[in-house]
């Protein structure tokens, strides 16, 4: 009887989980979620529905969803010896049903008044018995590596021992671009972490026509001649794949049958079309200039005005980041010389369309593009569980020199620069003459990069023998009858993600929520549409059967 054990990264924006067979390694299979179970984007809509939605709730959601990804990878639950899990503090706290307010309030004197006694979040390996809903043997173990300080957990931890950064002696900077952008910067012997509140949109959520990095997904863009443009998308295996030529001007897309279709566009594929239609004068910041004001990238694939603000003010918020970090370590941005980019955005990406639009700092030369981080640490993990005490050294290390960006002046100075060129289109020579009234180092144009190094092909560098299972919908469906519902769809047609449907079959007539699409309890913009005020969101998180 094979023993096997599961790695799984608890990502904001979805779930990764791979079963390994022990004795020798080897990958068996790989599911991914198109989501995560929770309503809301980023962890603060995470951390603000727990809260009021209450910890037990929120965790019995997301054991729900991690169940159910272990059942789709093609494996005997009864043979599973060990389940290493890597992520944020938000998502490893979640999943552990400990304290977050910590997380949810930055004052101490507020933390203080609530009584709340911060926990230690350190390294631990639990029985399964701890988590009846997950279904494993009570013998399994459940690997939870530490975290270091605030919004910066065992992903980033994952980052810097993955990615091979300890193992450079040039001045380097480590970027996982997801929801929350860990980044940390190697420079004289001392590491400097932080992470910046991107937002989902790098990673195809909260864009129109966006998704994560799945098959199907559109993950570049590249120009071959004047007014025409290669899409590439995901393929099965999760490589990039030719897709259709589009113009991106109008609805115009010549579809070849040995050609892969495209379901949606990721971040990357983001990223992708709008430096290249900054380079052809397609978009001039803030605007697209085109009939409709929209990119187009296929029958009904496009990005919208809207699409392009979120996408600058995730870019802004990493750059703004890194120049912080920077700052911080005593060093401009410009003395960064090589970057390693994670995540599926970072693995996916062009390298130097990023630089062009300062994803990375403008004087790095050479990069490396180096997968799922997470998700690899946790297999590390799972197969060698004694390397947890590599990770606890490496995070009293990063406890010294983290910089919360949250309370950063400077980094409230140059995000307000961010959103002034993305948003109001501010030219560039007038951010840096900004840089020069606020005493800041300047911040040189980006030069063209000339060494990339791909270290895995996609973002999971194995499937396994049995292949990869994507879950479109991973969250809890919840109905609810309202007494006093009018059937008048105002909700429905209020609802900014599409969550909502109704049965007017039913009386009274019976909503239905779908939790992964919510965009939490901050939106509530279905409750003020409600014009008999029949609405409360609340009452679609309580306790039922899987509907999904």
């Amino acid at each position: 009887m094979s023993q096997i054990a599961i790695a799984m990264d608890l990502g904001t924006s979805g779930f990764r989980a791979q079963a390994i067979e022990i004795s020798t390694g080897r990958k068996i299979s790989t599911v991914i979620t198109n989501g995560h179970p929770l309503p809301g984007a980023n962890v603060i809509d995470h951390l603000h529905f727990a809260l009021e939605i209450g910890v037990e709730s929120t965790r019995r959601l997301i054991l729900e969803a991690v169940s159910r990804v272990l059942s789709e990878l093609k494996i005997k639950i009864q043979d599973v010896e060990r389940l290493a899990v890597c992520g944020n503090p938000t998502q490893l706290s979640l999943f552990q049903g400990i304290e977050i307010r910590d997380l949810a309030y930055a004052g101490s004197s507020r933390l203080k008044r609530l009584s709340v006694r911060t926990p230690k979040r350190n390294a631990a390996i639990k029985s399964a018995s701890e988590f009846p809903e997950l279904g494993l043997p009570d013998a399994c173990d459940i690997i939870i590596p530490p975290a270091v300080k605030d919004e910066i957990g065992a992903d980033a931890l994952a980052l810097v021992i993955q990615s091979g950064l300890l193992n450079s002696d040039e001045t380097a900077v480590a970027i996982d671009y997801g929801t929350n952008a860990e980044m940390v910067l190697a420079h004289n012997g001392c590491l400097y972490t932080a992470s910046a509140a991107a937002g989902p949109a790098l990673e195809g959520q909260h864009i129109s026509c966006g998704t994560l990095a799945m098959p199907g997904a559109i993950a570049d863009v590249q120009q071959i001649d004047e007014g025409n443009y290669l899409l590439l998308v995901l393929d099965d295996d999760m490589e990039k794949a030719e897709g259709s030529v589009v113009n991106l001007q109008d609805e115009y897309e010549t579809n070849q049958h040995d050609r892969f279709p495209a379901k949606g566009i990721t971040g990357t594929g983001v990223i992708a079309a709008i430096d290249q239609a900054l380079q052809a004068g397609i978009v001039t910041l803030p605007k697209i200039n085109t009939y409709d004001n929209q990119l187009h990238l296929g029958k009904d694939i496009y990005l919208n005005e809207n699409d392009l603000e979120a996408a600058g003010k995730a870019i802004g918020a990493i750059r703004a980041g890194y120049f912080t970090l920077s700052l911080e370590a005593g060093i401009a941005p410009g003395d960064i010389h090589a970057a390693y980019l994670a995540g599926a955005s970072g693995t996916y990406v062009d390298a130097h369309k990023s630089g062009r639009l300062g994803l990375v700092p403008p004087s790095v030369n050479r990069v490396k593009q180096v997968g799922n981080t997470s998700l690899s640490m946790a297999c590390e993990l799972a197969l060698r569980p004694q390397k947890i005490e590599i990770m606890t050294s490496l995070a009293n290390r990063l406890r010294r020199n983290h910089c919360m960006l949250a309370k950063s002046k400077t980094f409230a100075k140059l995000f307000l620069l961010e959103l002034s060129l993305w948003t109001e289109g501010m030219p560039m020579e007038l951010y840096r003459e900004m840089l020069q009234r606020y005493r800041l180092c300047d911040l040189p144009p980006a030069q063209e990069i000339e060494e990339v190094e791909h270290s895995v092909r996609r973002d999971i560098g194995q499937l396994g023998s049995m292949g990869l299972v994507t879950l479109e919908r991973i969250g809890t469906v919840t109905s609810v009858q309202l007494k006093e519902c009018q059937s008048c769809l105002s909700c429905i047609e209020e609802c900014p993600t599409g969550a909502l449907s109704i049965d007017v079959t039913t009386q009274p007539p019976t909503i239905i929520l779908e939790h992964s699409l919510c965009n939490g309890v901050a939106c509530r913009r279905c409750e003020r549409a409600c014009v008999p005020k029949a609405f409360d969101l609340k009452d679609f998180f309580r306790p039922m059967e899987w509907e999904g």
